[in-house]
């Protein structure tokens, strides 16, 4: 996780900070087998090089990215939770609950579907 230190230190809010962390640390002890990185200014979790879920981080929400294809599946879901969403990624406001079904849920749908992709994005 040390990967994502630089990321988390420009979060000027050190309670959206710590939600952040708190987020980024789940993934990782639920999916310890995706690795890390940050590119286009994101934490991302990977597997096998391809692109798994990504996060981003605003004024007043977190982004969370699992490409179109999940958001498809989801939508209902992220419609349930008082998500607000668009075509490649959701947002949860800093004062929302985490549905930690969900997103376990959205990252395994994403590992299983592309376990045998061979690029970064789905084509």
């Amino acid at each position: 996780m040390d990967v994502f230190e630089e990321y988390l230190a420009k979060i000027d809010d050190a309670d959206h900070q710590e939600r952040v962390v708190e987020i980024l640390n789940w993934v990782h002890e639920t999916f310890p087998d995706l690795s890390t990185r940050v590119a286009w200014n994101q934490p991302m979790f990977t597997d096998h090089g391809t692109f798994i879920i990504g996060f981003s981080v605003a004024k007043k929400h977190m982004s969370i990215a699992p490409e179109g294809l999940a958001m498809e599946q989801f939508n209902k879901d992220f419609e349930q939770n008082n998500y607000s969403f668009g075509k490649k990624m959701f947002r949860i406001q800093f004062d929302q609950e985490v549905n930690y079904d969900l997103l376990k849920k959205i990252i395994e749908f994403n590992i299983e579907d592309k376990k045998d992709c061979t690029s970064f994005w789905r084509k």
